[in-house]
């Protein structure tokens, strides 16, 4: 192991897994698991360290020092990317949609991304259009030098050979197959991971945050599309009232962006029998608490 990478293996933490007995409002017929991504790191957890890993790794061996990237004002992404770029001494670049945005104060995301060290640059929603194109990138890279490139959400190859070990490592730590496994689902690298590596005995099933039409000819899982509650980022009172109840009987924090969404799919399923009696599901908590919404905050914890 060179010095880099005990540099990345020193900066997460294990993602144990929690079983979760009798978790909802109401009793469902399933064993419910929490494989806890969200304990990676504080700050680049879940999902998205997961992405990172071996984007990092070839950056690194690349020679490359700066890592440009791709985001929304409200991007988990851009947020874990700038908190990972000041840990690992990378200078970072965040292409943010929405100019408007430019002269406006900064959202909590933006700020802490800002105060990571990453430079905001700021463009038009259809500048932001052409972010896959060669000629914006080569735009990009005259402005502000040779960089390694990370596309929206982080999902790529590299992304998706990180998120695909989370199967194995999960099968590891309980010593047998489980039913489903479940995740939440933005640019769908973490489900194609966890596709990637599924034995043939295991479900898996994404749950869309956005809300867009079902899609055909999926590669080794299932879409489910019903509990993106209006949209991505959007939500509803049940929503909210469902992730406080759970916070409260189960002492884990959720988000209502993506697993909140998750596990209230879950539920809703087990409630109409869709799994088999006594099911063995596992849900991947993707992290995002930094979206988690204010209308959530109250002493969840005590007595």
């Amino acid at each position: 192991m060179n010095e880099f990478d005990g540099q990345l293996s020193a900066l997460v933490s294990n993602s144990p897994v929690q079983r979760l007995d009798n978790p909802f409002s109401e009793s469902v017929p399933i064993q419910l698991l929490l494989k806890r991504d969200d304990l990676l790191h504080p700050l680049v957890s879940g999902n998205k360290w997961r992405k990172l890993k071996y984007n990092l790794l070839a950056a690194h061996e690349q020679g490359q020092n700066t890592l440009l990237t791709f985001g929304g004002a409200y991007s988990n992404h851009l947020y874990a990317t700038a908190a990972a770029g000041r840990a690992l001494d990378f200078r970072t670049i965040g292409i943010v949609r929405g100019d408007e945005l430019a002269e406006r104060p900064l959202n909590e995301t933006l700020a802490f991304c800002q105060a990571c060290g990453m430079h905001l640059h700021f463009v038009s929603r259809d500048e932001y259009r052409r972010k896959d194109t060669p000629d914006f990138l080569a735009e990009l890279t005259t402005q502000f030098g040779s960089c390694y490139v990370l596309p929206e959400g982080g999902t790529n190859e590299l992304a998706i050979r990180g998120t695909a070990e989370i199967m194995p490592e999960l099968m590891a730590q309980l010593g047998y197959l489980p039913n489903y496994v479940c995740c939440p689902v933005g640019t769908g690298g973490t489900v194609a991971g966890l596709a990637q590596s599924a034995p043939e005995e295991t479900t898996v099933l994404g749950f869309m945050a956005l809300k867009i039409p079902a899609a055909d000819g999926l590669n080794g899982w299932t879409q489910m599309v019903d509990y993106h509650f209006g949209g991505y980022a959007k939500t509803k009172p049940a929503l909210l009232d469902f992730i406080r109840a759970f916070e409260y009987k189960n002492r884990v924090l959720l988000e209502q962006i993506y697993t909140g969404k998750m596990l209230y799919g879950i539920y809703d399923l087990a409630r109409q029998g869709y799994f088999s009696e006594n099911a063995t599901v596992v849900a991947v908590h993707t992290g995002g608490l930094q979206g988690r919404s204010n209308e959530l905050d109250m002493d969840l914890f005590s007595s």
